[in-house]
């Protein structure tokens, strides 16, 4: 009887660890991670490369006219330079070679509201290099209580070098800069990034924007591609890697109905510290504000 007894209490002792085997497997069997979809830390990324291409853009106009009214994309077309109604005013200084951007709070032509002021110092230069249309022009970027739809932005360092050869044939060789950035925002969302970046930028259809040195580059029809890296910090500690990995390209003259001068084609590759990597995809030129971006094989359509 002893032995049946033991052979039984055995027996329960298996059976129970079986079923707790078993129901361990179903509880594992239920867990469903969620997919990853977080894009917050793209997102910010996003607002860093704009502000960083803001820069450029503005500091390439008002270098290459170095006119009062050398900002006519940011301020506000038919706007007089001295209006209060216009949201800039641009004070070029050709004896200490530099450009002074003010804002005003105004609503820019792009949409955005932009304060404090930019200074683009071009006594860098080298072979005589007056205009950013020019070989060997090199304009450094500093920034004075700068800020865009209420993110405040500390320049560290930006630097935008033409390295075209000089004596080159703007009809079979594209005008191109090298761009370094280093710079720090305050998003107005809350938290913070920090932001750099080593980029090529180059000027597409010089060929059709571009005659000679004595004249300016036609940036209302411009299409410009970059290329390159950037890399980062966000306030949550996370650290960030985007690299380009299909030319990136705007085109101001073929997308003519736009106020703001998105990607319309090229991808990047975004990785969030040790999370998956985010691919984005601004398609194949067509002129809208459709982008999509691809987490661990979903891919998610958003706009610009």
């Amino acid at each position: 009887m002893k032995t049946n007894k033991l052979s039984m209490v055995i027996l329960a002792i298996i059976v129970s660890g079986a079923l707790a085997v078993t129901s361990c497997k179903k509880k594992e069997k239920e867990v469903i991670e969620e997919p990853d979809t977080d894009q917050s830390g793209s997102t910010a990324n996003n607002t860093a490369e704009n502000i960083s291409g803001d820069l450029i853009s503005m500091g390439s106009e008002g270098c290459d006219l170095q006119t009062s009214g050398g900002l006519t994309n940011y301020r506000g077309a038919g706007i007089d330079e001295t209006s209060l109604l216009s949201c800039a005013t641009v004070v070029p200084d050709t004896l200490n070679k530099t450009v002074t951007v003010t804002f005003n709070g105004g609503v820019c032509i792009d949409g955005k509201i932009r304060t404090g002021s930019l200074v683009y110092n071009y006594s860098g230069s080298t072979n005589g290099a007056k205009r950013y249309r020019h070989p060997g022009f090199k304009m450094t970027v500093t920034s004075n209580n700068y800020a865009v739809n209420g993110n405040t932005v500390s320049i560290i360092n930006k630097s935008v070098e033409n390295i075209t050869a000089s004596g080159f044939n703007p009809q079979s060789t594209n005008l191109t800069w090298s761009v370094s950035a280093n710079i720090s925002i305050a998003l107005a969302g809350g938290g913070s990034i920090s932001w750099n970046c080593n980029r090529v930028n180059t000027l597409l259809n010089t060929s059709s924007v571009y005659t000679n040195s004595t004249t300016p580059i036609n940036w209302a029809q411009a299409r410009v591609g970059i290329t390159g890296s950037a890399a980062g910090l966000r306030s949550n500690g996370e650290t960030f890697t985007a690299n380009i990995t299909n030319q990136l390209i705007r085109d101001r003259g073929a997308c003519t109905g736009q106020t703001r001068h998105v990607f319309i084609q090229g991808t990047f590759v975004y990785t969030p510290g040790i999370r998956a990597a985010r691919t984005f995809d601004y398609g194949n030129g067509a002129c809208d504000l459709n982008a999509t971006v691809t987490i661990n094989g979903n891919t998610y359509p958003f706009v610009l």
